[in-house]
């Protein structure tokens, strides 16, 4: 049996990314998505096969139909229909970030756990078994102690973007530093004991250039780098840069696979002076997200993105942003 999923609202990640990944997964059904705009609702239906569309976002929580709700909503109303829809009794998969502070995640958690619902924030490079080849390294010692990590992700401007407005939770740490965030935490099974930022802001208002350092109680320290103002590329038409490195006391890693990507991907290690190649068979890591949300939902099975794991990250951010003077 199939889960129903709705989706709440037509944002371009929903376009290009999560429903590919949903037509894609195993035991999911796409049975109805709201929008504000009719005729945007009428194109999504007819595009990906989707039975049921709504004007208004209401109308889709109020259908016991859907048993699960994907939220890529602008940030700055995340926790408004994430409690909506919790208070519906639907699970929800937010988009990242799930909250604009660590206070909305908390809040939006403890209701969660309330109401006896399942909520996860959506971060599908996580589930990438690329990822997963990162932290085995990482755990099974071949590094020794992670004293430094170091990672970047880089793209071009957003002009016309909701990104670019502050009173939508825009700038690039909110949409790309939380990935390197992320992906730092995701390594180090530590606590953070400081972050902090410098940034470069737009006339609006929002980080388009921005540093951050974390320093962990394990000695570990983490820097990364993010930005939203890269010039077009004259070949392709598009410019990003992703990078990763992993420096340990008994060895290193170098990456420069871009966060998400598909494909087969390598990332190289170095031990001893001796360097090799590991390589990673990747898919949809959005089809990935979904099936595991499927299986935490209909199976019990423990989250890959915890209530801890996000509120931990959400303080992180908090740091940062603090510390800049967002």
């Amino acid at each position: 049996m199939k889960t129903k999923w709705g989706i709440l609202g037509t944002a371009n990640v929903a376009d290009w990314g999560t429903i590919p990944g949903m037509l894609e997964a195993e035991g999911c059904e796409i049975y109805a998505i709201a929008g504000r705009n009719a005729e945007k609702v009428e194109r999504y239906k007819e595009r990906f096969g989707i039975k049921v569309g709504y004007v208004g976002y209401d109308k889709l929580l109020e259908d016991e139909n859907v048993q699960v709700v994907y939220i890529p909503l602008p940030n700055h109303i995340h926790k408004e229909w994430v409690e909506k829809a919790i208070l519906a009794g639907k699970n929800v998969l937010c988009e990242k970030p799930i909250g604009m502070n660590a206070a909305e995640v908390e809040e939006m958690y403890a209701l969660a756990k309330e109401h006896g619902v399942v909520l996860m924030e959506a971060y599908a490079y996580l589930h990438s078994p690329y990822i997963k080849a990162l932290k085995k390294i990482v755990s099974s010692g071949e590094l020794g102690d992670i004293k430094y990590i170091e990672t970047a992700f880089l793209t071009q401007g957003y002009a016309d973007d909701i990104r670019n407005k502050k009173e939508y939770g825009g700038g690039a740490m909110y949409d790309l530093g939380c990935y390197c965030t992320t992906m730092i935490l995701s390594l180090i099974d530590a606590n953070v004991v400081d972050a902090k930022g410098i940034a470069e802001f737009s006339d609006g208002g929002v980080d388009t250039n921005t540093a951050g350092l974390m320093r962990f109680d394990n000695g570990t320290t983490a820097s990364f780098n993010v930005g939203m103002n890269l010039g077009i590329d004259k070949v392709d038409g598009y410019a990003r840069f992703d990078r990763l490195f992993i420096h340990g006391t008994k060895g290193k890693v170098f990456s420069d696979v871009e966060y998400n990507q598909a494909g087969e991907l390598e990332f190289t290690v170095e031990t001893n002076g001796v360097r090799r190649t590991e390589k990673v068979s990747v898919g949809n890591n959005y089809k990935l997200e979904v099936e595991q949300m499927n299986r935490v939902t209909n199976e019990g099975e423990d989250a890959y993105i915890t209530p801890e794991f996000s509120v931990k990250n959400a303080k992180v951010i908090d740091m940062i942003l603090n510390s800049m003077g967002y």
